[in-house]
C-alpha cells in the first residue's frame, strides 16, 4: 500500500500545481487536493510503517492498513463539497466526521503500541501523537463552524494552521531528525534528547500559532517566533554534522535539508502575511511547493525502493535509490524556488516546480520498473 499511497500524493500534488496554474477553480480545491487528498493518507500509511519501528513491536495489523483509506475517502468528500457548492454542507461534514473517526483510532493505536512496548519508546512516537492530536483539533474546528457561524473564518484559519503547522509540521519535523541521519548513513546521537526538549516547544508554538492567527496576532508571532528556533536548532545541527552530503547534488539528505529550510521559509512569509503585505493563500501555495514537495520527494526517495520490496537490501535497492535521488539536490532548489516565487505572489512560478516534479515521476516510473 505505501508505495501506492505515494504515488497517490504525488498525482495529487501534481493536479494541485495544473489547478493553481489555472484560473477557474476555488483554492480550497487546491488545498485539500494537496493537504487532505494526497499528504494526510500518506502521513497515516508512514506513521502505520514508522510505529513498529518506534516501538520494536509487530509489524501493524492488517486491519489497521484501512486506516488511509478511510482517510482519503473522507478528503474526497471534502474536495467534492467544494467542488460541488450543492454539496459543500454535506461533504465537509461527513467527511470531517469520518476524518475525525479515522484520526482517532489511529491516535489509540499509537497509544496503545506505545504502552505495549517492553522499553521506552522512541521519541519521535510522541511527535506522531502530538501531530495526530493537531490534525483531530482542525477537524472538530471544521465541525464547530456551523454551530458558531459568527467564527466560521476564525476556525477556517485555526483548522489551516493546526493542519499545515501542527499535523504537517510536527510529523514532518520529527521524522526528518531520524530520516536525514539514515540518509546520510550514520547517526545523530543527540537526536532522542532533541526530540524530547523541542516537543512542548513545537506544540506551545503550533498552538500559538494557530489560535493567534484566528483571534490574537500577537500570540502568533511568539508562536512563530518559537518555530523558527526549533527549526533553526535542527537546521544547526545538520550543517554542523552532515554538511558533507546536505551540501551534495545528490542523495535524499539535500531534497530533506532544502524542505527543512523551504520550512523556515514559509514561517517568515507568514510573518509578513500577518502584516497584510501579502496574499495568505500564496503563503499556502508557497508551503505546498517549497516545503511538502522536497519533503515527498525526498522521503520517498530514501523509503521508496524499501517499500517496493521489503525484506534484505539487495543491489536492486542502491540502484532503485541511486536513481530516485541523482540530482535531488538541482530537483529540490527548483521546489523551493517555485514556492518562494508563488508565496511573492508570482503564480508562473509553479511551472518550474511542475517540471521538477514530472522530473521526479520519470525517476519513480525507472525505479518501479527497473529489473533486479
Amino acid at each position: 500500500m505505501l508505495p501506492a499511497l505515494v504515488v497517490s500524493a504525488i498525482v495529487c500534488l501534481a493536479a494541485s500545481i495544473a489547478l493553481l496554474l489555472g484560473t477557474t477553480v476555488a483554492p480550497p480545491v487546491v488545498e485539500h487536493l494537496s493537504f487532505a487528498v494526497g499528504i494526510m493518507p500518506l502521513i497515516f500509511g508512514a506513521m502505520l510503517y514508522f510505529v513498529p519501528v518506534l516501538t520494536r513491536s509487530r509489524v501493524t495489523e492488517p486491519a489497521v492498513w484501512w486506516l488511509p483509506v478511510l482517510a482519503g475517502i473522507a478528503a474526497l468528500l471534502v474536495v467534492s463539497g467544494f467542488a460541488v457548492p450543492a454539496f459543500f454542507t454535506v461533504g465537509s461534514n461527513a467527511g470531517a466526521a469520518l476524518a475525525l473517526m479515522t484520526v482517532l483510532v489511529l491516535a489509540a493505536w499509537m497509544v496503545k503500541r506505545g504502552q505495549a512496548a517492553l522499553d521506552p519508546p522512541h521519541p519521535c512516537l510522541y511527535w506522531y501523537l502530538a501531530a495526530v492530536l493537531c490534525l483531530a483539533l482542525a477537524l472538530v474546528a471544521v465541525l464547530a463552524m456551523p454551530v458558531w457561524p459568527s467564527q466560521r473564518l476564525a476556525l477556517r484559519l485555526l483548522h489551516l494552521h493546526l493542519n499545515t503547522l501542527g499535523f504537517i509540521g510536527i510529523t514532518a519535523i520529527g521524522t526528518l531528525q531520524v530520516l536525514l541521519p539514515t540518509a546520510a548513513g550514520r547517526p545523530d546521537q543527540n537526536a532522542g534528547e532533541r526530540l524530547r526538549s523541542d516537543l512542548p516547544l513545537t506544540v506551545i508554538g503550533v498552538l500559538c500559532v494557530a489560535v493567534g492567527a484566528a483571534w490574537l496576532m500577537p500570540l502568533a508571532y511568539a508562536g512563530t517566533v518559537l518555530l523558527l528556533f526549533v527549526v533553526l536548532r535542527l537546521a544547526t545541527v545538520w550543517v554542523t554534522r552532515f554538511r558533507d552530503v546536505v551540501f551534495r547534488l545528490n542523495g535524499a539528505a539535500p531534497s530533506l535539508a532544502l524542505a527543512l529550510f523551504g520550512l523556515f521559509a514559509m514561517l517568515i512569509f507568514g510573518m509578513v502575511h500577518a502584516q497584510r503585505w501579502l496574499d495568505g493563500r500564496n503563503t499556502v501555495y508557497g508551503f505546498i511547493l517549497a516545503f511538502l514537495l522536497p519533503l515527498v520527494t525526498g522521503a520517498a526517495s530514501q523509503l521508496l525502493p524499501l517499500w517496493i520490496r521489503p525484506g534484505m537490501q539487495t543491489a536492486w535497492h542502491t540502484r532503485a535509490r541511486d536513481t530516485l535521488t541523482r540530482f535531488a539536490g538541482i530537483r529540490a532548489l527548483a521546489f523551493v524556488a517555485a514556492g518562494l516565487g508563488c508565496a511573492a505572489g508570482w503564480h508562473a512560478a509553479a511551472w518550474l516546480g511542475a517540471l521538477a516534479l514530472v522530473w521526479f515521476a520519470g525517476q519513480m516510473l525507472r525505479a518501479f520498473t527497473m529489473r533486479a
